[in-house]
């Protein structure tokens, strides 16, 4: 018989509605540039005000820059030995153009059964949802199994310079006695056979280079035969490097998401012809496909200050990302395709990898169970990154959780920085259920 939930649990349900749209209507577009983003204080002096609200004593650090406002707090548990969770969630969202959305992107319409608005999925419904659970075991004096330290983080989509990895550095002692984690980017739905759901529990994630490419040349005038032409040397390299592809590797996360597949709908995963058979798995396959290779994609060209003047630098940013295990070898492949007059500089985000088992999973497992009887788990790989990276180095376990039951139709992984990003308020209210069971029972 499914466990009944107290009615204060609605109550965090319709919370987690009104949370989302809040957030949403709060401007943290992070660009990366000191200059241009907005800065996380006040989507976080909001949220210290709704912990605070309920009792919670909060701590609110900015984080390497001003503006850059990071809060957390930590609810005791019953068994204070036990290594304590951390749920953490970016209040910072990528940009959003107004002219190409249907509302407003930071309007936070709530409209057609969905939340609409920048961060609907990235990351403010998880926030959202944190938050109301939080506030509702605070509020009905509920003392979990173990610590609970909820964090909400600036900078998450710049690379968390400015947010988690500051604070690991530079605040250790906020995380202590930490040992396991769950964030953004797993625990929803996908429908894979007869109406049966899957969610996906991520396991693992590539890791980030964000590369800029430089190559020096002489400096001349554009009416000359020059032979040695910076731009010309730098887009022959982005060229070769823009049509390689990487070798396939099947990591230990994509192998068991898939033989789960295979087990659930009797879909064969021929290793002859992986990406053919993994297309087969619909919208969901854009994101396990880049799971199977490094990748190197050439974003942004800059070179020159006039046409006529040949410039004596010319630069291109890539975006890389690089599959558990094979920072070496993708750094050797670099070394050929590049060559050795292309200089090159990075942010280098190491991958993450975990295994899917321990009790930790077997309770994210149960949650939903309990709320979608029938459901299955699998672990996945992300093929993007999160703050887990900066948690990892204190040797924090890291899952991402976010629990979403979603129409079977619903092409969930283009929301992201996508157009149109929403978010089905039934599945933030199922979320913020599963996530009351979870936290009360891990």
């Amino acid at each position: 018989m499914t466990e009944q939930l107290p009615p204060t649990t609605a109550l965090a349900e319709s919370e987690a509605v009104t949370l989302t749209s809040e957030l949403i209507r709060i401007d943290t577009t992070n660009t990366g540039d000191p200059d241009t983003l907005v800065g996380e204080r006040a989507a976080a002096e909001y949220v210290a005000e709704k912990l605070a609200e309920v009792g919670y004593e909060t701590t609110y650090v900015e984080s390497g820059g001003p503006g850059r406002g990071n809060v957390i707090v930590r609810l005791a548990g019953q068994d204070p030995s036990r290594g304590a969770l951390l749920v953490h969630g970016h209040l910072d969202v990528v940009p959003a153009d107004a002219a190409e959305w249907s509302v407003h992107p930071f309007s936070g319409a709530v409209q057609d059964d969905y939340v609409w608005g920048r961060g609907a999925v990235d990351m403010k419904d998880m926030v959202a949802m944190t938050l109301a659970v939080a506030r509702r075991l605070k509020r009905d004096g509920i003392t979990p199994k173990r610590d609970i330290i909820f964090a909400f983080l600036a900078d998450e989509e710049a690379g968390g310079q400015y947010g988690a990895q500051w604070l690991v550095d530079n605040r250790p002692e906020l995380f202590e006695g930490a040992t396991e984690a769950i964030s953004e980017v797993g625990g929803f739905s996908i429908t894979v056979k007869d109406g049966v759901r899957a969610y996906l529990i991520e396991t693992a994630e590539k890791g980030i280079a964000w590369m800029t490419l430089r190559v020096r040349g002489r400096a001349g005038h554009g009416s000359m035969v020059h032979e040695d032409n910076a731009v010309t040397k730098l887009t022959e390299a982005v060229a070769r490097l823009g049509r390689h592809r990487f070798p396939l590797v099947l990591t230990d996360s994509v192998r068991e998401f898939l033989a789960g597949i295979t087990e659930i709908t009797g879909i064969q995963f021929d290793e002859d012809d992986l990406e053919g058979s993994v297309a087969k798995l619909g919208n969901i396959a854009r994101m396990i496909g880049a799971t199977l290779r490094d990748t190197a994609n050439p974003t942004m060209l800059n070179a020159g200050y006039k046409s006529n003047v040949i410039p004596s630098v010319a630069e291109a940013t890539v975006d890389c990302r690089i599959l558990p295990g094979r920072q070496e070898a993708f750094e050797r492949e670099l070394d050929e395709i590049l060559g050795p007059d292309v200089e090159r500089e990075w942010l280098n985000l190491r991958a993450v990898e975990t295994t899917f088992d321990g009790p930790l999973v077997d309770h994210m497992t149960r949650a939903i169970v309990a709320e979608d009887p029938g459901a299955k788990t699998l672990p996945y790989m992300l093929s993007g990154g999160t703050d887990a990276k900066s948690f990892a180095q204190l040797g924090i376990r890291c899952f991402g959780y976010a629990p979403l039951k979603l129409p079977a139709d619903l092409d969930f992984s283009a929301l992201f920085h996508g157009v149109d990003e929403r978010v089905p308020i039934d599945a933030l209210k199922f979320g913020t259920r599963v996530l009351d069971r979870f936290l009360r029972d891990c």
